[in-house]
């Protein structure tokens, strides 16, 4: 492969830290303190409650809503591991499949608003390309512990 400035591994390295500090603005803008008290998770299930999939209705309401304090620092939690993780490349696959899995709900549930669309999209396009390219082959934890080798 012939790249400019970078060869393909480290530009694999730049997607996947890219992606982590994506992910550690996701933690970073929010606002803790209505977070934690359930405030994103209310917002969720009002976008949640007007979907026009009711599978997702019915499994915001089976899986989060009855546990809105706990779900609310999952997802804030979630989004500062994957960050931390892809950022550093620890654990890199297991970061980089989480995220992707976490894109994707996020991009169920704002089906409807193309905004988030579009970033959720983005980012589970990198993730997969990530994944897929072995991003943790350089410029990460993964490497230097010879954790998940060819």
């Amino acid at each position: 492969m012939d790249t400019i400035w970078l060869d393909g591994a480290q530009w694999l390295a730049v997607l996947r830290i890219g992606l982590g500090l994506w992910w550690l603005e996701s933690w970073r803008h929010k606002d803790k303190k209505e977070w934690f008290k359930g405030g994103g998770i209310a917002w969720a299930g009002g976008i949640a409650e007007k979907h026009r999939w009711p599978v997702v209705r019915k499994g915001f309401d089976t899986v989060v809503r009855p546990h809105p304090r706990t779900m609310a620092y999952v997802v804030a939690y979630a989004e500062l591991a994957l960050g931390l993780g892809l950022v550093a490349g620890f654990l890199t696959p297991i970061a980089l499949a989480c995220g992707l899995l976490l894109s994707l709900i996020y991009l169920v549930l704002m089906v409807h608003d193309w905004a988030e669309q579009g970033q959720n999209l983005m980012m589970a396009l990198i993730a997969v390309v990530a994944l897929f390219g072995m991003a943790w082959q350089t410029w990460s934890l993964d490497a230097t512990l010879g954790l998940f080798s060819n």
